[in-house]
């Protein structure tokens, strides 16, 4: 079960996304805050430090908490956090829907553990699946699970939300992911795959999943459509 901040957080952020909390305007004062969600301070400001991190507020001292979160201008896949499919699709309001090409458990070889960070001879389980946005073929995920990590798992479930089933019924605890983007020429499995229109270039993101105890359990490259592709980051400046 996610902790009480993570609850805050997202509806928070689902305030700051439809406009109750707009661009430039400051967040309810902290004991408003706390009294609304019945939760301590602590809880509050850990829910705020992840609104922070992710680009949605700025705190400014001795007046609040400021709104610096604007809508992108297109309609696009826009990841960020630690989300499953399902849920970032729902934060982009986007309708989506995943087709599951490829299910089976193998063992890593040179070629495997090069590309992805594990070892040879680790058990994995490989899975590939179509994402589609609002009708459109737009991602192609080609995933390696660690078998030991996410034993119970289904073509199935795959089909529906890892995440959930890792989470919910695992008792796993997703804590970092390490990522890289790269723009790259599409293959021709790419183009059988996706709906480029003509498009002869994909953006790539690798992604590198740990749990709690700091153990990669997922390694997953995924292929976007380029025009429907936008990564988020948020940058500080040190000031040290």
């Amino acid at each position: 079960m996610k902790a009480l901040y993570d609850a805050i957080f997202r509806d928070i952020r689902a305030n700051i996304e439809d406009g109750t909390y707009p661009y430039q305007s400051f967040l309810p004062s902290e004991s408003v805050l706390v009294k609304a969600y019945g939760c301590s301070h602590n809880t509050l400001r850990r829910a705020l430090s992840l609104l922070r991190d992710q680009g949605y507020v700025q705190p400014i001292h001795g007046k609040g908490v400021r709104v610096i979160y604007q809508p992108a201008e297109r309609a696009s896949f826009t990841v960020g956090g630690i989300e499953s499919f399902a849920e970032t699709s729902a934060r982009n309001h986007l309708s989506s829907s995943t087709e599951v090409g490829a299910f089976e458990h193998v063992v890593a070889d040179e070629r495997v553990a090069a590309a992805t960070g594990y070892a040879v001879g680790d058990k994995l389980v490989y899975v590939e699946r179509v994402r589609r946005l609002n009708g459109v073929a737009a991602i192609l995920d080609r995933s390696y699970f660690l078998d030991e990590q996410v034993p119970g798992l289904t073509a199935e479930i795959a089909g529906q939300s890892i995440y959930n089933f890792l989470e919910n019924e695992l008792g796993c605890i997703v804590a970092m992911g390490k990522r890289t983007i790269t723009v790259e020429r599409a293959t021709h499995h790419d183009k059988e795959m996706l709906d480029l229109n003509g498009i002869d270039y994909v953006a790539v993101m690798t992604t590198q999943a740990f749990n709690a105890q700091g153990i990669m359990f997922e390694c997953t490259q995924s292929h976007h459509r380029p025009d429907m592709f936008c990564f988020r980051d948020t940058a500080v400046r040190s000031t040290v």
